[in-house]
């Protein structure tokens, strides 16, 4: 039996391959199984191929299979584009009505889907036609869909409910005549355990509303809508709001607004989004506003890839912005790291009065995984230092407070409009400690300097992760997603009997210089993993002057995903 199978459903947009690979995915997690699901799709709305590649296992994974043991296709392209990654002896089962051809290496069964379907009550319930054949194939019961398919219909009425679970069963029995029901697919019992089941994006609208976020103001854009969409049915819950704005600009400017009212604001947004939003950042930076911009990256320039995989927003986080201003980029790795790090982003943002974007990438926003139980204590609320009521009556009758105070650390006290005592000037221009304009070379040097204090020599506790071999002789440097990948492939690297270990960079900004050069100690080789085409990571390790003499670079960008055996594949032919 199987700890672990790879199962892939594909067809035209449009025709149930995502709430097919949704039911059968959030099934055999309640089963208590591992799963880690990744959804390639078209950049429209119908038509097209799509897929939906899911892994089942007993373990957990934070990357998609190497290979594909079974493959359900909805139409021939299904077979044509994804039948060369099924294994020797893996099955295709597909819809009988378009007369399947598959490449000899694979066992195909030609199922009925939709005839069977329309049998049951109508033709769009083939998905579940083909959720009991694949049921069959995999030794498992039918059972196991009937709380997900309850839970989706029920409000159609027990008839629908019925009609589908019909459907599955039907589907099963039918490919258990074709002689579907091997053993060798047969996946091992899991032990039940309930686990959450979520996306990075879902992930970090609730660390977001955990961290006491309550404004977000943002414009649709793929893949970073569906924190909008969940948070537009939380925050009502809570006393916040989302607002879907005209645009990118509007969006960071009223997320800045509110900050700057006292709330706990953010935005979010992708590559295109994050340029427009390039010159509202330097004015947060400029007026020392606590702001959090998400950035879920996609493949670009220009509207690029926008369902694809990329990684290449890195210089245009840290770099996009006109002049000088102190920043934090941050870069979470899983769905649990996506919830935590929103806390620690409000924190950053409110305690250095600076702009905090929170990069991820499509995999880990749109990847449906299993999720360890969220650590709640991890987020604490600490919103910097605000001026008290006993430091405000200071400021005298006819005087401006002083909200840009030179201070040793560069960090002087804020205050929310409308507190006593606390009126002051706020402009986009240079400025003094008051906020009236001054453009005088001292007090702009002053300034400068100022701001630049508040990260001077700051390095984000745990911003490189390293793990493995102690002595390793390889060191794979990653961000993102690519913990997964990385993680399998040195696996199985040190089970060839090499020592290596992984480093993983959990945030860019600032650099953590003394970090990863600890993390590369002791290595003869180094190779930083990244999708995207000129290696911005590794450009940012020799930019901030983490330099090794043998140092290199796995590069995807294709707007696939890196595999496991891509890094294990490229790493032996260097050793």
């Amino acid at each position: 039996m199987l700890e672990q199978l790879s199962w892939k459903v594909g067809g035209q947009q449009g025709e149930g391959v995502e709430s097919t690979g949704e039911t059968f995915a959030v099934a055999l997690n309640r089963q208590g199984y591992y799963v880690y699901s990744f959804r390639h799709f078209s950049s429209r709305i119908k038509g097209g191929h799509s897929n939906d590649k899911v892994r089942v296992s007993l373990k957990q994974f934070r990357a998609s299979a190497d290979y594909t043991d079974v493959l359900l296709a909805f139409d021939q392209e299904s077979i044509d584009l994804n039948a060369a990654e099924v294994r020797e002896g893996g099955i295709v089962i597909a819809d009988e009505k378009f007369k399947p051809k598959a490449p000899d290496h694979v066992r195909l069964f030609a199922v009925p889907l939709t005839k069977i379907a329309e049998e049951c009550g109508s033709a769009i319930m083939k998905n579940m036609v083909s959720l009991g054949a694949s049921a069959c194939a995999l030794g498992l019961p039918v059972e196991i869909f009937a709380e997900v398919i309850e839970e989706r219909f029920r409000r159609k009425g027990q008839k629908v409910v019925d009609q589908n679970m019909q459907a599955v069963q039907r589907g099963f029995d039918h490919m258990k005549e074709l002689g579907g029901a091997d053993p060798e697919f047969a996946l091992k019992p899991a032990d039940g355990t309930r686990r959450l089941f979520m996306m990075g994006n879902d992930a970090l609208g609730l660390g977001a509303l955990a961290a006491g976020a309550r404004v977000m103001p943002a414009y649709p854009i793929t893949p970073a809508s569906d924190v909008m969409e969940y948070l537009i049915k939380k925050f009502p819950k809570v006393g916040g709001v989302v607002v879907q704005t005209e645009d990118e600009i509007a969006a960071i400017n009223m997320a800045i607004g509110a900050a700057y009212g006292g709330a706990r604001a953010f935005t979010c947004t992708s590559g295109p989004g994050l340029s427009l939003m390039m010159e509202a950042i330097g004015l947060a930076g400029m007026t020392e506003t606590p702001v959090v911009i998400i950035d879920t990256q996609r493949g670009g320039p220009s509207t690029g890839l926008p369902t694809k995989q990329e990684q290449s927003d890195m210089l245009a986080a840290l770099f996009g912005t006109h002049g000088e201003i102190p920043k934090i980029v941050l870069n979470p790795a899983t769905t649990e790291e996506c919830f935590e790090v929103m806390g620690k982003a409000f924190n950053l943002a409110e305690h250095y009065q600076c702009p905090v974007i929170v990069m991820t990438d499509l995999q880990l926003s749109l990847s449906k995984q299993t999720t360890e139980p969220l650590r709640l204590d991890a987020i604490e609320i600490d919103r910097g230092l605000i001026a008290s009521e006993e430091d405000l009556p200071q400021v005298a009758g006819g005087e401006q407070f002083n909200r840009y105070q030179f201070t040793e650390s560069g960090i002087s006290a804020r205050v929310f409009p409308g507190t006593k005592g606390g009126i002051h000037k706020v402009t986009g221009v240079e400025h003094s400690t008051n906020g009236r304009p001054n453009e005088s070379a001292t007090n702009r040097r002053k300034m400068v300097e100022k701001r630049a204090r508040k990260l001077a020599g700051v390095e984000i506790p745990d911003s490189v992760v390293r793990t493995g071999d102690a002595d390793a002789d390889l060191v794979v440097v990653g961000i993102g997603s690519n913990i997964g990948s990385i993680e399998e492939a040195c696996d199985r690297l040190r089970a060839d009997g090499h020592k290596v270990a992984h480093a993983h960079i959990h945030a860019i900004l600032p650099f953590p210089v003394t970090q990863l050069q600890q993390a590369l100690q002791g290595a003869k080789t180094v190779v930083v993993v990244e999708n995207n085409g000129t290696g911005q990571l590794r450009n940012l390790m020799n930019f901030f002057g983490v330099h090794h003499p043998n140092l290199s670079s796995y590069l995807r960008y294709d707007g696939m995903p890196i595999l496991p055996v891509e890094i294990y594949d490229h790493i032996k032919g260097l050793l």
